[in-house]
């Protein structure tokens, strides 16, 4: 989901207006982690997640954590809810005959880097994805109960933060900070530290290690560079995508932020490409919103791919390496 305006910081009279219901959705989720009976799976579980709604950054995170690994000679099994499919699971996904209205596009994406699982239950799915794996990988679940987490990792946009420091839905925070940070091993800021998390007292008061990473373009980039482009995404924050098309150098002449993880129609897709057509500029899209796209209609657009580089790998490594300790 995209976050409303008055999410960020400060919150405005309509956050504090709704914050009477922020409270009881934190208590609600409080009072879920409590009564839990969580499943331990056979083999180590790594949850990359966030504090927030919305998008963060955790599939690329996961997708580098995966390829990281793999690179050690570790079996890496992805686990995701499936986010936006219609198939319940547990299910393996099969990038050859699923399609994102069939698993969500972020399995999608999983799926093409290593063997990677939906499942709506995340103890069937961990059960399912055990198979075969050194260790599961999970996308998103931080707040589900459901599994034992080995080690998880909260992922942070460096210009987001924690939003206005309010719950849902007076703000984008899924739980309060200070008992999350209890349940994490690291943090991971993408981009700038712009909101200061690194320096956030209950941060610095919970010992937790602060890993950087910066999202870099793909190959693609070197071919968009200079031309003119019509861009459109419907992620968590498209703004985003478009600011980094202009950081390589695009001349973007038009941008549209879809609804995130929404279906796209063939008349939207057609307003585009008459746009792109009567403008004389490139059609970009992000590889996320590229798997939502029918078939038959993906000619003529072009993807920026993007890759996660990390600030300090030997940090990373270090808060990896507990999970392979005998």
């Amino acid at each position: 989901m995209r976050a409303p305006d008055f999410w960020r910081r400060g919150g405005g009279p309509l956050g504090a207006f709704l914050t009477p219901l922020g409270w009881g959705y934190g208590l609600a989720t409080r009072l879920r982690l409590a009564m839990a009976n969580p499943f331990k799976a056979s083999v180590p579980i790594l949850c990359v997640g966030n504090l927030v709604a919305g998008g963060a950054g955790k599939t690329p995170v996961a997708l580098s954590l995966g390829k990281r690994l793999m690179d050690q000679g570790r079996k890496v099994h992805f686990l995701s809810r499936g986010y936006g499919g219609s198939q319940a699971g547990p299910l393996r996904v099969d990038p050859d005959s699923h399609w994102a209205v069939d698993v969500g596009e972020e399995a999608l994406l999983l799926a093409a880097a290593a063997p990677t699982w939906i499942s709506r239950d995340r103890a069937l799915g961990a059960r399912a994805a055990a198979d075969g794996a050194d260790i599961i990988i999970m996308d998103d679940g931080f707040q589900n109960p459901s599994v034992v987490k080995d080690l998880s990792l909260l992922v942070v946009d460096g210009g987001f933060g924690f939003g206005n420091g309010r719950m849902i839905p007076a703000g984008p925070l899924r739980e309060p900070v200070a008992p999350a940070l209890g349940r994490a091993g690291a943090l991971v800021v993408i981009g700038e530290d712009e909101t200061g998390i690194a320096s956030r007292h209950d941060v610095l008061a919970s010992g937790l290690p602060v890993l950087k990473a910066g999202v870099e373009p793909g190959p693609e980039a070197e071919g968009l560079k200079g031309n003119p482009v019509v861009a459109f995404a419907g992620i968590g924050s498209p703004e985003k995508f478009f600011d980094t098309l202009g950081r390589i150098g695009c001349d973007v002449v038009a941008v549209h932020a879809f609804p995130d993880h929404g279906p796209y129609s063939a008349g939207d897709i057609r307003h585009l490409k008459t746009e792109a057509e009567e403008r004389k500029a490139a059609l970009v899209t992000t590889e996320k919103d590229f798997q939502r796209l029918p078939e038959n209609e993906r000619d003529g657009i072009r993807v920026l791919t993007i890759t996660l580089q990390w600030a300090d790998e030997a940090s990373l490594d270090a808060v990896l390496r507990p999970l392979f300790d005998d």
